[in-house]
């Protein structure tokens, strides 16, 4: 039976391809690349000679390639994927023609490589035992506000994939749902020559995004119960969060707005900062 090998791709610097990797592309008899034109750049700088044929395997073509992919591997011939970067499959083309591939009984392999993932959250400073990964966000405001809302309460440390010129809306919204306290790091560059990593409070994130951003972007967010918490069962903590509510910008409008996003930041529940601000105000 033919073999599908999945090749898990340097996320920046080319030398970190493994030799396992190398030795893929020289004997495979057909190459399904992302972008045929960043393949061909990637083994001339690396020199890599290979007797493949390279055909382009991109979201707008992958329904049409999976045939010609699956005659290959019916003729027994060892066929590689692989994206620009990273894992096919993972925020990447290749699902469709690995399901068809398992269908039709054809082996499947993997040789793994760096990733921005494991990467991100490795350096991020954030808590890394349990984490979840949740790729790209919708490009429509009402859409993301609603994927972030639901992952409010996530206990894990999130990674997510942005583009850099969609980083500052991320942000923003981020603040408002999560709370201008929540801790979180920007990968930027990872693995390449102006690597950055930008760790702080969302607030300090999204100031710093406010600019012009380039370059490949990875956002690694902590989980709601590495927030701080507040405590009122204590007079103190009580006192400090009426304080917040009624010196936010919003109280002067829109109390609730304010006690919402009071409760958003403190990590609390909106009709517990409700109560508390209502009972003081009768008293």
């Amino acid at each position: 039976m033919g073999k599908l090998i999945l090749l898990g791709m340097p996320i920046g610097n080319a030398k970190d391809v493994s030799p396992n990797g190398l030795a893929a592309l020289s004997t495979a008899d057909l190459i399904a690349a992302e972008d045929t034109r960043k393949f061909f750049r990637f083994a001339k700088e690396l020199g890599i000679e290979f007797r493949a044929k390279v055909v382009a395997y991109h979201d707008f073509a992958e329904q049409d390639r999976i045939p010609e992919l699956l005659s290959a591997l019916k003729r027994n011939e060892e066929v590689v994927l692989l994206t620009d970067a990273g894992m096919p499959l993972v925020s990447d083309p290749g699902y469709r023609i690995v399901v068809s591939a398992i269908s039709a009984g054809h082996l499947i392999s993997v040789i793994p490589g760096p990733s921005a993932v494991t990467a991100a959250l490795a350096v991020s400073g954030l808590p890394t035992a349990r984490f979840c990964f949740e790729g790209f966000l919708s490009r429509k405001s009402g859409e993301r506000r609603n994927q972030l809302t639901e992952l409010k309460d996530e206990e894990r440390t999130m990674v997510f994939f942005e583009a850099p010129h969609r980083l500052a809306e991320t942000l923003a919204d981020l603040v408002d749902i999560f709370g201008a306290e929540r801790k979180g790091a920007i990968c930027r560059e990872l693995s390449k020559t102006y690597e950055q990593v930008i760790r702080g409070s969302l607030a300090e994130l999204s100031k710093w995004a406010s600019g012009e951003v380039k370059g490949e972007i990875t956002l690694v967010i902590s989980g709601c119960g590495d927030s701080p918490k507040v405590d009122l069962t204590i007079q103190s903590d009580q006192d400090r969060v009426i304080q917040l509510v009624l010196a936010h910008p919003l109280a002067k409008e829109n109390r609730k707005s304010a006690v919402a996003a009071v409760a958003s930041e403190l990590n609390l529940s909106k009709r517990e900062v409700y109560d508390l601000v209502t009972k003081s105000h009768r008293e």
